[in-house]
């Protein structure tokens, strides 16, 4: 086993974009575990839209990263040493860790996995946390019947890709958007969407979505807010639903910026707006973990993954999934399965 634990750690608070001068790579020598403890050879992590919240020092859902600490992510790992009793060298887990080659727990926030069937980076994304994001939001959260129609924005990426192939298998009409006409391809190809568009080369966001969806919206998947969100509510039905997942939009904003335009229209169309955070819904997840293997057993679910290799990359893959640069779930192999 190496004896050198390559690290990303917080260097600046971003202002803006984040750019790579807000992230450091240290090296440190692979710690040793006390009792109760065990030692995780990380193999997949995840890069997620809301750690860019987690980088600025404000109160929210979760801590805000603290400067000269190492970041913090969704991990798939191998346990290499245990002196723990529910942990044993060769377990694979999956929890919260470091953005770093090797990382200590005490069990805490980890779960073990299993390695058959599905690849081991799917726990972090189509059995994991955006794949239970999409289920949590579209079922229990928007309530989506048979034959609604439902919307999604940034449908290719790790949330978005699912959610369309749940309302799919639920028997809804789907639409979205992405931003290149390969990820509308990959819509309506690959993942059953039935219509799609590129937001990046619409002339009218309000005239794009209506193109999509002709007879309006009864569910809106948001991941986008902004403009496209401000587009979407004048598609809406009566008694329609929004689901708030992400507004990623904003998240570079340095400075706060108007609400959409448009806002009577949830008066007169008497339309449920709900935000949500994921963690809240702990037995729909459990609930959708196990059925989504069996869908994906049966083929009746697929995945997409942009992978980055190695540590160092991390920050490169952060930046690029917040610019829209991955399709599907932007994963950094940190090490061989």
């Amino acid at each position: 086993m190496p004896n050198i634990n390559t690290q990303i750690r917080l260097a600046s608070r971003p202002s803006g974009w984040v750019t790579e001068d807000n992230f450091t790579t240290t090296s440190e020598a692979v710690p040793d575990i006390g009792n109760e403890q065990l030692l995780v050879r990380n193999i997949f992590m995840s890069v997620d839209p809301y750690m860019r919240g987690r980088m600025n020092d404000v109160k929210s859902y979760v801590p805000a990263f603290q400067i000269g600490e190492v970041l913090q992510a969704g991990v798939v790992g191998v346990v290499v040493a245990s002196r723990h009793e529910n942990y044993a060298e060769g377990d694979y887990v999956t929890g919260m860790l470091g953005w770093e080659d090797f990382s200590v727990s005490d069990g805490t926030q980890l779960r073990k996995v299993n390695s058959g069937s599905q690849p081991l980076s799917y726990h972090l994304g189509i059995l994991g946390m955006p794949g239970m994001t999409a289920y949590v939001g579209l079922h229990t959260i928007a309530g989506a019947k048979p034959d609604d129609a439902v919307f999604v924005s940034a449908a290719s990426g790790a949330v978005g890709s699912v959610v369309g192939q749940l309302a799919k298998i639920h028997g809804c009409q789907v639409s979205g958007c992405a931003g290149s006409d390969e990820k509308v391809a990959l819509l309506t190809e690959s993942l059953g969407y039935d219509a799609a568009f590129n937001y990046r080369n619409s002339e009218s966001l309000p005239k794009s979505i209506k193109d999509v969806c002709p007879k309006g919206i009864d569910v809106n998947f948001e991941n986008v807010g902004g403009e496209i969100f401000e587009a979407a509510l004048w598609s809406m039905r009566d008694f329609g639903r929004i689901a708030m997942c992400g507004m990623i939009s904003n998240y570079n904003d340095e400075q706060l910026q108007p609400g959409p335009r448009g806002m009577m229209a949830i008066i007169g169309r008497r339309l449920k707006i709900q935000g949500f955070i994921v963690t809240d819904h702990p037995d729909a997840c459990q609930e959708y973990v196990a059925k989504a293997s069996a869908w994906l057993n049966d083929g009746k679910l697929i995945y997409h993954e942009t992978v980055a290799d190695g540590i160092e990359n991390a920050p490169t893959a952060f930046i690029d999934m917040l610019q829209g640069r991955n399709t599907g779930k932007q994963i950094v192999q940190l090490s061989a399965v």
